[in-house]
């Protein structure tokens, strides 16, 4: 049996011969650099930056571009670190799950130190404010979710933990922002040195999210006199401290029991998942599709290392912010949604397998090229029709990647607006197009009220994903019954009219009635959601 340690690793011809890439660079020497000269810190230990991150930098090390590797920091479950970084050298397999149905197993060895984010642990945090006090740091970036920069709750009163930071200030702060806070306090005290501090969440305007939750503590602190004045201009120059905005998209799913299998008969020992005290899903394993985008605003004071050379782009904050709209709004997100909600309603556990069925494909081709391209933001740096055809060919038909529509279904409510009603606003306000030229997103959205019925095309009951507006939406549909298509407009007139929920108000811009007539043939009876898709 193979290991997945520093011992496990030196047979290098064993783990070749079973076709693993193996880090192809001296490791100890890697490490000892990386401790001596850290350059770059990233929060969030999870399954991304595994796949992502940590492989860009493999490349580079390999490649003999970079002589330094990462520092990881997990902030919200330290269980991560040590139950699964550990025991296994910091070392983890990333299995690329191709669309062609090929795989490749690389042994990921860049990681030279993981620590976690915890008082508790003072060795640790200790060394965070030795890292972050060092000459050589030049990037801390995140990818915590967008929630991990919320200050609030959902109704918008404080966290108790951040009201507790605001009041003992950066040596006794508790919140995962608050403790970022503090070692960035630490940086200004070891002489104001600049730093990048990179949000690589999946959420528009990112950089502005981290840059709001830090601004928060440092004026609190500066107003309640517990850190220097100093350090409130220091956050706030961008000559110091910068929060340049990012894109980022790759889609790395939780550990696969395929994919386990298939590393368990390469007969590596100890590669089980664990779920961890905060319930999350982890192994020193890592599955992930093989296409990845990385676009950054190119704002780091104290410089940076050549990891363009590594496929990530660096750009103006314009073009990052097209690039945004151009993947959330026309390109990919808009798709996803749309085989989310008929993929429930037609019964698929796999986003893949929907590609497979001919009047789907057909639907998000149309939304994608016909409905979407003509108005899509062009980035330059990224061709919007190459991207969309990368995504329709190879990224959402991929067989080994094992996405449900009923995970992508979730939170469906608040994507609609960003992912469809901007197109719908870009045709209503153009010379060119209308808004009556758009067929497929109203189908979308007939299609997604058909789904809050919560009763399949068959006729069965199914449980509705997670929505923060299922208790306020569902009335609207509970009395509607299939094969009963009278007055159906009045009930769910309130959700038409709900801008919050699309964007526009879709009796505003003409778009309800085709949404009403699309409702009442997806309502029809049972098999009535595909034989619409079909005939049309």
């Amino acid at each position: 049996m193979m290991t997945l340690d520093k011992i496990g690793i030196q047979d290098r011809f064993a783990w070749e011969k079973k076709g693993y890439k193996l880090p192809c660079f001296d490791r100890e020497k890697m490490i000892a650099a990386t401790k001596e000269n850290p350059f770059w810190v990233h929060f969030g230990a999870g399954n991304l930056f595994r796949a992502f991150q940590a492989n860009v930098v493999q490349r580079l090390l390999n490649e003999g571009v970079l002589d330094r590797g990462l520092v990881v920091v997990e902030g919200f479950d330290h269980e991560i670190i040590e139950k699964v970084y550990f025991p296994h050298d910091n070392l983890s397999v990333l299995v690329t799950l191709k669309a062609d149905g090929s795989v490749e197993k690389t042994v990921i060895g860049s990681i030279a130190e993981a620590l976690v984010l915890e008082r508790e642990q003072t060795a640790s945090f200790q060394r965070l404010k030795e890292i972050f006090a060092k000459d050589s740091l030049q990037m801390v970036s995140f990818t915590i979710t967008e929630k991990g920069y919320s200050l609030v709750d959902g109704k918008g009163m404080l966290l108790e933990s951040v009201a507790a930071d605001f009041e003992a200030g950066p040596q006794a702060a508790m919140s995962s922002i608050g403790k970022v806070t503090a070692l960035l306090y630490a940086r200004y005290q070891s002489g104001k040195k600049p730093i990048a501090m990179v949000s690589m969440d999946n959420c528009s305007h990112n950089g502005d999210k981290l840059r709001d939750a830090v601004y928060a503590f440092a004026e609190v602190w500066t107003q309640n006199h517990l850190v220097e004045e100093g350090f409130l201009e220091y956050v706030q120059s961008k000559d110091k401290a910068a929060f340049p905005w990012t894109m980022i998209d790759k889609i790395t799913p939780r550990p696969d029991a395929s994919v386990e299998e298939m590393l368990k008969k390469d007969q590596i020992s100890g590669l089980e998942p664990v779920i961890t005290s905060k319930n999350t899903y982890v192994a020193p394993f890592v599955n992930a599709e093989e296409c990845e985008y990385l676009v950054i605003e190119d704002v780091f004071p104290n410089g940076r290392q050549a990891l363009d050379k590594g496929g990530l782009i660096f750009t103006e904050r314009e073009t990052v912010d097209k690039v945004e709209k151009m993947k959330v709004c026309t390109c990919l997100n808009p798709l996803h949604t749309a085989l989310a909600i008929f993929g429930c309603l037609l019964g698929y556990q796999k986003i893949s397998d929907e590609m497979q069925d001919a009047a789907l494909r057909k639907l998000v081709e149309r939304i994608g090229y016909e409905e979407g391209l003509p108005v899509a933001t062009n980035p330059v740096i990224l061709n919007p029709k190459d991207f969309l055809g990368t995504v329709l060919k190879v990224r959402i038909p991929n067989p080994f990647m094992p996405d449900t529509p009923q995970r992508i279904a979730t939170d469906t409510s608040q994507k609609l607006a960003i992912r469809f009603g901007e197109t719908i606003k870009a045709y209503h306000a153009s010379k060119q197009y209308h808004v009556s030229d758009l067929k497929m997103i109203p189908l979308v959205f007939a299609g997604w009220i058909r789904y809050l019925m919560a009763v399949d095309d068959a006729g069965r009951s199914f449980v509705l994903s997670p929505d923060p507006l299922l208790e306020t939406l569902c009335p609207y549909v509970a009395g509607i019954r299939l094969g009963k298509t009278a007055d159906v407009e009045t009930q769910i007139r309130p959700i038409l009219q709900n801008k919050a929920i699309f964007g526009v108000d879709l009796y505003e811009v003409g778009m309800a009635k085709t949404v009403c007539d699309d409702f009442r043939e997806l309502i029809a009876g049972t098999g009535a959601v595909r034989n619409f898709l079909q005939r049309i």
